[in-house]
């Protein structure tokens, strides 16, 4: 008796989660397919170029110096 009560709590749980799952799916799916998606164009411009991070335009900054001041240096040797 009591494994039977057990076997449909867990059922009814299953069949919650799943109904959730699928609420939400739709409700994503509908705010993604509207007109205002801003966002996932934003989501798929940022995956596809590299990282262009101000750190990353530092950091070639900085590169591009070193080299000038290593051939100033190769220079006046």
């Amino acid at each position: 008796m009591e494994s039977n009560k057990l076997a449909i709590a867990a059922l009814l749980f299953i069949v919650l989660i799943i109904g959730s799952n699928f609420v939400i799916y739709v409700i994503a799916r509908s705010w993604a397919k509207s007109g205002d998606s801003r966002w996932m164009s934003a989501i798929r411009d940022s995956l596809s170029k590299p990282m262009e991070s101000s750190s990353n335009k530092s950091m070639e900054e900085l590169r591009k110096q070193v080299a000038e001041l290593e051939n100033k240096r190769d220079k006046a040797e």
